[in-house]
C-alpha cells in the first residue's frame, strides 16, 4: 500500500465529510416499504454467487465492486442491485457497498426521483471524482462500487448491448494503490429494461447542451417522454446479478504503483476488461435467454395483486410519494395501497400532477427540481 504524503492525507481527510451524505436509516426504510415491492414484483431480480459477504482482503480498505452498466437514463440496474443486497444481508449496511455515481444524478433536477430532495447521497451514492474515489478507499464501513464503463456504458445504445464500453482506469489505480483486491459482477437483462433504444450524437450534444443531460435516447420509447413520469419507465426485465472471479491485487501486478507507467495501468485495464467481458458473455448464455419472462411476471401480479398498481412504474410517483410523506414525520411507517389513497397524496402533494400532464408537466419539474424544492408535508 502506497505511503501518503502528509499534504495527500490532510486533503483526503478534509474531503471525509461524504461519508456523512449516506444516511443508513433512510435507505432501509427505501428498501423496507419501496423497492422490496419493486423488486420482488416487477424486476424480480435474482443473485448468483452473493451468498456470502464480500469480505476484504485488506482491513483497511474497501474491495472495489465493478459491473456492466445499462438503463439508459436512470440507473435503475444500480438500484435494484444495491437495494435488494441491502435487504439480502438483513440491512447490514457494512456488508454492502457505497456507489460512485455520475454527478448529474445529484445535480440535475429531473434525475432526482420525485422531487426526494438529496436521493442518491441519502441512499449511499457517491459522486463520482478521483478525489471522491480516493477518499472512499479510506472509508471504514463497507465495500465500494462503480460501473468503469461510467455514462457510455448507460448511453451505449440496444444495439450494443452487452459490449462493455473502454472501462476507466481509476479502479485499477485504486487497487494498486491501496492493495485491495477487486470483485467483478454481470448484470444480465438490465438491457432490457428500454429495449431498442439509440443513440444520435448530435442529439446527444444539443441535450447536453441545453438541459446537461448527457444523451438523450430515440426509440419508439422516446414519445413517451411527453409524459414526465415515463422518463423512469421501465420494463419488468428479470434482472440478475451473477457474481465473477475475485481479482486479487497481486494478479494485476507485481510491481509497486508508484512504478507503473500510464501504458502499463492501462494494459492491466485492458485485461481486467477482457475478463469481465468473457464473464458477462457467459452469464447472458445462462441468464439473459428469457428476459421478460412474462409467465412468471402476471404470475407474481397476481400474487402481489394488493399492491397493484403501485409497484407499476407510472403509480412510482404515488409509491415513492407515499413512502417520502410518512418518512418525514417520523414515525412508523404504514404504506397505504389503497385506490383512493392516490386523492389524499395529490392533496398533500400537488407537484406530483407535474408527472401525469403532457410536455407542459416538465417546466414545473424542471425548475423547481433544479431548486431543489421538494413538497413539504
Amino acid at each position: 500500500m502506497s505511503v501518503l504524503t502528509v499534504a495527500e492525507q490532510a486533503k483526503i481527510d478534509a474531503n471525509k465529510h461524504i461519508y456523512k451524505d449516506f444516511d443508513p436509516a433512510f435507505a432501509e426504510a427505501l428498501v423496507r416499504h419501496v423497492m422490496s415491492l419493486v423488486n420482488d414484483a416487477y424486476f424480480r431480480i435474482k443473485y448468483v454467487g452473493f451468498e456470502e459477504n464480500i469480505e476484504r482482503n485488506n482491513p483497511d480498505a474497501p474491495v472495489i465492486l465493478i459491473s456492466n452498466h445499462s438503463g439508459r437514463s436512470v440507473p435503475w440496474d444500480a438500484v435494484a442491485f444495491m437495494s435488494g443486497l441491502l435487504r439480502q444481508f438483513n440491512y447490514d449496511a457494512s456488508k454492502v457497498c457505497r456507489t460512485l455515481i455520475v454527478p448529474t444524478l445529484s445535480t440535475l433536477g429531473p434525475m432526482v426521483p420525485f422531487f426526494i430532495a438529496n436521493f442518491w447521497k441519502k441512499c449511499g451514492g457517491v459522486d463520482a471524482s478521483f478525489h471522491n474515489f480516493e477518499t472512499m478507499m479510506h472509508y471504514p464501513s463497507s465495500n465500494v462500487m462503480l460501473y468503469p464503463e461510467g455514462v457510455p456504458g448507460i448511453g451505449k445504445g440496444f444495439n450494443h448491448k452487452y459490449e462493455l464500453q473502454r472501462f476507466s482506469t481509476s479502479f485499477i489505480k485504486m487497487s494498486l494503490k491501496y492493495n485491495t483486491d477487486i470483485v467483478p459482477f454481470s448484470t444480465v437483462n438490465a438491457e432490457y429494461v428500454n429495449p431498442y433504444m439509440y443513440n444520435i450524437p448530435w442529439i446527444n450534444k444539443v441535450m447536453k447542451k441545453i438541459f446537461g443531460i448527457p444523451f438523450l435516447p430515440i426509440g419508439i420509447l422516446t414519445i413517451l417522454l411527453i409524459m414526465p413520469w415515463a422518463y423512469y419507465f421501465t420494463f419488468p426485465a428479470k434482472m440478475t446479478f451473477v457474481r465473477g472471479k475475485r481479482i486479487r491485487r497481486e494478479e494485476l501486478s507485481n510491481k509497486n504503483y508508484d512504478e507503473l507507467n500510464q501504458t502499463e495501468i492501462e494494459e492491466i485495464r485492458d485485461n481486467v476488461q477482457a475478463q469481465v467481458q468473457a464473464e458477462l458473455t457467459t452469464a447472458v448464455e445462462d441468464y439473459g435467454k428469457n428476459p421478460y419472462d412474462w409467465r412468471e411476471f402476471f404470475k407474481l401480479a397476481w400474487k402481489n395483486k394488493k399492491y397493484f398498481p403501485y409497484y407499476l412504474p407510472i403509480l412510482w410517483p404515488f409509491l415513492f410519494s407515499e413512502f417520502y410523506l410518512q418518512w418525514k414525520k417520523g414515525e412508523d411507517i404504514k404504506m397505504n395501497y389503497s385506490w383512493w389513497n392516490f386523492f389524499r397524496l395529490v392533496w398533500k402533494r400537488p407537484l406530483i400532477l407535474a408527472y401525469f400532464i403532457p410536455i407542459l408537466g416538465w417546466i414545473p419539474i424542471i425548475i423547481l427540481s433544479n431548486r431543489g424544492v421538494h413538497m413539504e408535508e
